[in-house]
């Protein structure tokens, strides 16, 4: 069973502590202050489209981006509660097949998208594409959950749970691969008041900051700037969440 396809229904339940308005407003905050007025953004990864639509209703217009069909449903109707005009363009694509109409004034990708790339293959390809379809002088903002705290929830068990779902979390931690596995067992109740179960998997890498920083430098990118989790400190060694921020040289060629 894919990631998210039987999560996505209760997915904004379960992540109600996620903080998603204090997310958007400290990336709206860096849009802001860029050189240049940014207008355009791709949500990489939007999953269910809060992000995407948080951002549209403060002015941008968005194109959310997502591999889950039935996250992307979830984030339609959401799109659906915003006026017309605020709407966001949501597209079915994996994250290495980024392929946009026009080049875009920033891309942002947020809570660990970029972590589900675990192969170097797969990550480098998407930091191409996002190079290709921002403009010169673009942004790229992105988060990646750090492997201090993969490492930290090998074998930890996690509870998730709302009046009619029940989300068990179970976390392995592989040093060889660095790759952190979730087997997710999930519980909805039904109208009867029997529960259906489901399970599905999640797989995340553990990048360390130096290879992420190799890997832009590759595609193109500079000004490669690493804070702490919605700060703009340096991360601390202990840090969960960490925040890069790139840019595409002005005077890089277009396309």
């Amino acid at each position: 069973m894919s990631s998210y396809q039987s999560l996505a229904g209760s997915y904004d339940e379960l992540t109600v502590d996620v903080g998603y308005r204090k997310r958007a407003a400290y990336l709206n905050r860096l849009l802001q202050k860029e050189r240049q007025p940014v207008e355009t953004v791709v949500d990489l990864g939007c999953g269910t489209g809060t992000i995407t639509c948080l951002l549209a209703a403060m002015g941008y217009r968005m194109t959310g981006v997502d591999l889950s069909e039935e996250m992307l449903t979830q984030a339609a109707q959401k799109a659906e509660t915003l006026p017309e005009e605020q709407r966001p363009l949501l597209l079915h694509q994996s994250m290495p097949r980024l392929r946009l109409l026009e080049p875009v004034d920033a891309v942002v990708s947020t809570l660990d998208a970029l972590n589900y790339l675990t192969s170097g293959k797969a990550l480098q390809e998407t930091l191409n594409r996002v190079y290709r379809w921002l403009r010169p002088d673009g942004v790229f903002l992105f988060d990646v959950n750090t492997p201090y705290k993969l490492r930290r929830m090998d074998g930890e068990l996690y509870i998730d749970e709302t009046d009619d779902a029940y989300c068990i979390w179970r976390t392995s931690f592989s040093e060889k691969t660095r790759v952190c596995t979730y087997g997710v067992d999930l519980f909805r109740l039904r109208p009867d008041g029997t529960w259906d179960r489901t399970w599905e998997e999640h797989r995340e890498r553990a990048w360390e900051e130096a290879e992420l920083r190799a890997m832009l430098e590759k595609a193109g990118f500079g000004d490669i700037r690493v804070t702490g989790d919605l700060r703009q400190t340096a991360p601390r060694p202990d840090e969960d969440r960490v925040i890069f921020r790139c840019r595409k040289p002005k005077t890089a060629e277009k396309g």
